[in-house]
């Protein structure tokens, strides 16, 4: 960091087990890709080309070698696996991982049905070779799935296998763990963590209060992705307390409630 600071709480290291940050490539030009590894790669962990933008990115081969020697791991987007697999070409689709250099995948269902014993057939066949998230959670808002099942789809595929199970959120933020005003879906996400450990998941929130909603309940070292590249220095002070959202979550109590309390005497005052 820059200079000192107290009471700042400690990140974890990359390469991170938790704290992980995603950010959601929807289409970077190579130069704007330069910029965004000159300003952000120490906050980078991992990048997610979004759905299927990565058949209609110029320069793509170009983009991932630009990622992989600034030590920041791309992946393709789940919908795009999903594309390949509903034409049957899951063989084409690890044949392209490979050409492309790619070690990270992620497994998905969210657009369309998959026999849930077959995907975690994937997840195991693919983990053997590659580093896998898979994601839980459908991207259409009218399909509901209940929390039992959330919470036995992402027990059985993190022992297929996963890394990470990404709870669905989409780009929007207005699905699966989240209901369609953008708010967190506070029963659901309880009942998930009751049986699955958080440091497992990875949560979709490219919303502010979405980030904000998480730090505060998981802590500063939470998982969450679909972060846009414009928005991870501002996440990245959110876990820190520095920005006012966050801002007394990480000072000790006595700091904070004497700051609380001159906030409070001013207000009163001014009445």
């Amino acid at each position: 960091m820059n200079f000192e600071l107290p009471f700042v709480p400690e990140r974890t290291v990359q390469p991170r087990q938790s704290g992980v940050t995603m950010m959601m490539d929807k289409g970077l030009s190579l130069r704007e890709t330069e910029n965004f590894i000159d300003a952000s790669k120490h906050l980078t962990d991992v990048v997610k080309f979004g759905f299927g933008t990565s058949f209609v990115t110029r320069n793509f081969k170009e983009k991932i070698k630009l990622y992989q020697d600034a030590g920041i791991r791309p992946y393709l987007g789940g919908t795009l696996f999903e594309a390949f697999f509903a034409r049957g070409m899951v063989k084409e689709y690890l044949q392209m991982l490979d050409k492309y250099n790619l070690d990270l995948v992620e497994i998905s269902d969210g657009s369309i049905i998959i026999d849930h014993d077959e995907k975690c057939e994937l997840i195991h066949s693919f983990a053997k070779d590659r580093t896998v998230f898979s994601e839980v959670g459908s991207k259409d808002s009218g399909i509901i799935v209940s929390p039992a099942k959330w919470v036995k789809w992402m027990q059985t595929e993190l022992e297929a296998g996963s890394w990470k199970v990404i709870a669905e959120g989409r780009e929007s933020g207005n699905v699966g763990v989240f209901r369609p005003n953008g708010t967190a879906h506070t029963l659901l996400i309880n009942r998930i963590i009751a049986k699955v450990n958080p440091d497992d998941i990875l949560w979709e929130a490219p919303k502010k209060t979405q980030q904000v909603w998480f730090i505060k309940l998981f802590g500063h070292n939470v998982n969450l992705g679909n972060i846009a590249p414009n928005e991870m220095i501002p996440l990245e002070t959110l876990r820190l307390g520095l920005r006012g959202d966050t801002f007394f979550d990480f000072l000790p109590a006595d700091y904070a409630d004497r700051l609380k309390q001159v906030n409070d005497d001013e207000i009163t005052d001014e009445d």
